[in-house]
């Protein structure tokens, strides 16, 4: 049985990438701090010094480290729910301006294709956070969802052409 989807609740990003299921999770698992872009759209530390991590399995932390007025900060994003390698990953995602107990879920799925791996970013759960959230910028519901298929599409093309360095390939 399948579950409706609320109006404004998910964004979807897809990508293809040129290497195998197996390799496409682990690039984007093990080397997330190498194709997650940089700057204030994408990390909690904009321009500061950090990284970000994905620790893997069941409970793993995703989470951004970073040097700030000479203090080393933690942000922690989300929590692994679901761990499938070759071909999917489940995690919670918390935004800086969540509140306690507020949370969004991605999934990712990693689907074998001709020239390797479909790879497709569902971000859902925005439904539950009120229309006016500071998550939102100002922004109504669907420019919302619009941007952030939009953003998860630049984090996928950064996905896409890391993943064809690492392999050889042209993206």
């Amino acid at each position: 049985m399948m579950t409706a989807v609320l109006p404004g609740d998910q964004a979807r990003a897809t990508v293809a990438v040129a290497v195998p299921p197996d390799v496409a999770f682990r690039v984007f698992t093990e080397e997330i701090d190498q194709w997650w872009r940089r700057g204030l759209r994408y990390r909690v530390a904009g321009g500061n010094r950090g990284f970000i991590h994905l620790e893997p399995g069941l409970g793993g932390r995703l989470y951004e480290s970073f040097e700030t007025g000479g203090t080393t900060r933690v942000f922690e994003t989300g929590t692994v729910k679901v761990w499938q390698p070759p071909s999917r990953l489940v995690f919670e995602w918390r935004g800086v301006a969540f509140a306690p107990g507020e949370r969004t879920e991605v999934e990712v799925v990693f689907v074998p294709s001709s020239g390797g791996t479909t790879v497709t970013v569902t971000h859902r759960g925005w439904a539950s956070l009120r229309p006016d959230h500071p998550v939102r910028h100002g922004y109504d519901v669907p420019a919302f969802i619009r941007m952030t298929g939009l953003w998860w599409g630049d984090l996928l093309t950064s996905l896409r052409e890391h993943a064809a360095q690492r392999s050889g390939t042209r993206p």
